[in-house]
């Protein structure tokens, strides 16, 4: 379904679930930075009113995880910490969204942001099948659930609004580009590392 060009070894999982921790901060920052990108893609647009509605309840559905990921580290005795950078997202971001005009800027936003939820729900899947923790276990499936939704919402606005641009045509090439990108991660316990 998502179309992901390679998947995470499962061996990622048992490396996160060596520092629990530290796996909860960088997800709760994760959640966080979703919920404000889908306000900044709302700021951007506010003229197309299904855009704005449906990101709205994005927006606030990832907060809502932001505070469940957060309860979670609270009841587990950590404290949140600090913002963690995302070398994977910030490698995405630029070499995907590089400007332009307006509507070429929002197709590019629209389509980093699946890609960023299609690589969250693949990661948590693989959580939900591999850590040991039956607790979080059930709580990433969960989620994986939740940001299948947000990725087909993502992929689906950037369809909508085409308007002459070759969406599938950029969505294959985002896909081999993540691919390459991602090879270089899985070796720290933090949800893209």
């Amino acid at each position: 379904m998502l179309g992901l060009k390679l998947a995470t070894d499962n061996r990622w999982a048992k490396l996160a679930e060596t520092n629990i921790e530290e796996l909860l901060t960088d997800h709760a920052w994760c959640e966080q930075k979703a919920a404000t990108n889908a306000i900044t893609i709302i700021s951007l647009n506010p003229d197309r009113t299904e855009l704005v509605t449906d990101l709205l309840l994005l927006a606030q559905e990832e907060l809502d995880h932001f505070r469940m990921v957060h309860d979670i580290i609270k009841e587990r005795g950590f404290t949140l910490g600090n913002e963690r950078k995302d070398s994977y997202v910030n490698q995405l971001f630029k070499a995907r969204i590089k400007g332009g005009n307006r509507h070429q800027g929002l197709i590019d936003r629209l389509l980093f942001s699946a890609m960023i939820e299609a690589r969250s729900c693949e990661r948590f899947k693989v959580l939900s099948e591999n850590i040991k923790d039956k607790k979080l276990a059930k709580f990433y499936h969960d989620l994986m659930i939740s940001e299948a939704g947000h990725y087909t919402t993502f992929l689906g606005f950037a369809r909508k609004y085409a308007e002459g641009i070759d969406v599938e045509k950029q969505w294959k090439e985002l896909l081999v580009l993540e691919g390459q990108i991602i090879q270089n991660y899985g070796k720290s316990e933090t949800i893209h590392g």
